[in-house]
């Protein structure tokens, strides 16, 4: 019969998915690890930060971009509390938690504790992130950085 899927069928765009959540929990094992979470993103990949609209595109850029702000500007992995994922896109919530390392938005090292809960959404193709739309409150960050 047209239009009718077969029950039995195991792929009704599970793999698809699966894929995709794979790719972003490796994507996020290598930020959390310290390692190389560029082997996730596409070589096109673009990246913005949808406060601001700034982009950056090329997976070493992003990785880079991302890196810089997990790990040099801050000292803080993200803490996923949600992960979902359909067939090509995902998004996770998570929180932003760390110590200001190194220098932000031109302000020096701090030492200060920062905690912003953040979204991201991920575009995902066959086996890597083809678009990151990062939604972290730029300013409430800056804030708690020059709050005495």
């Amino acid at each position: 019969m047209r239009g009718t899927r077969d029950p039995t069928s195991a792929d009704d765009g599970r793999d698809a998915r699966d894929r995709a959540e794979a790719t972003v929990h490796a994507h996020l094992d290598a930020l959390l690890a310290s390692g190389d979470c560029g082997e996730s993103l596409a070589d096109d990949v673009r990246l913005t930060i949808m406060g601001t609209g700034e982009t950056t595109c090329g997976r070493e850029a992003v990785a880079a971009l991302l890196a810089y702000l997990h790990r040099r500007a801050f000292a803080a992995p993200p803490i996923v509390r949600t992960l979902i994922a359909n067939q090509e896109t995902a998004m996770i919530e998570a929180e932003f938690a760390g110590v200001h390392a190194g220098e932000f938005a031109g302000i020096a090292p701090t030492g200060r504790q920062v905690r912003v809960a953040y979204t991201v959404a991920y575009d995902c193709g066959s086996h890597s992130i083809t678009a990151v739309r990062l939604y972290l409150p730029l300013d409430t960050l800056v804030q708690q950085l020059r709050e005495s």
